[in-house]
């Protein structure tokens, strides 16, 4: 073993069980989330989160920048999906408005009908693999642990804070 693996402050057996459930949990639950979209919307988890953010932005456009990091996504991940989402009509990509240099991602007509269509099984899939299952408290408490969590992260990417 190396010194660093000797010296580190290794998690309790109880902390390791809730480390675990929170890795499969997290990742069992947004392949659900995204399997109940593209088989009811064929819209993939991302790309209802990029319709997500174009809607709560001013005039339902973003640079493509500040898009992807409020996703956490890489840029071309977030270029590759939104000319996927652009091909099918949901997005359109313009030039910015504030100084014309960089490139915007615009919500259509057509992506606030698919948002609006889809909104109602995303939330659906929430309440049921997630907020129904476990009591108000144990709820209010996950806000409260991830609360922390971002406030602590969040200086790093201050586009990822959506809440």
């Amino acid at each position: 073993m190396s010194p660093q693996t000797r010296q580190a402050d290794w998690l309790t057996r109880e902390q390791q069980r809730s480390w675990r459930a929170f890795l499969v949990g997290t990742t069992l639950l947004m392949e659900r989330l995204d399997r109940d979209l593209r088989e009811q919307h064929r819209l993939s988890l991302p790309e209802y989160e990029i319709l997500v953010r174009l809607s709560e932005a001013e005039d339902g456009r973003m640079r493509m920048a500040v898009l992807a990091d409020s996703m956490s996504h890489s840029r071309s991940r977030v270029t590759h999906t939104v000319g996927r989402m652009e091909t099918a009509g949901l997005v359109a990509r313009d030039a910015c408005v504030s100084d014309g240099r960089g490139v915007e991602a615009v919500l259509t007509d057509e992506g606030r009908a698919v948002l609006e269509a889809a909104a109602p099984t995303h939330v659906a899939g929430v309440r049921r693999l997630l907020v129904d299952l476990v009591d108000r408290d144990d709820f209010a408490a996950v806000g409260r642990v991830f609360d922390t969590v971002a406030d602590s992260l969040v200086a790093n990417n201050p586009a990822l804070d959506i809440r």
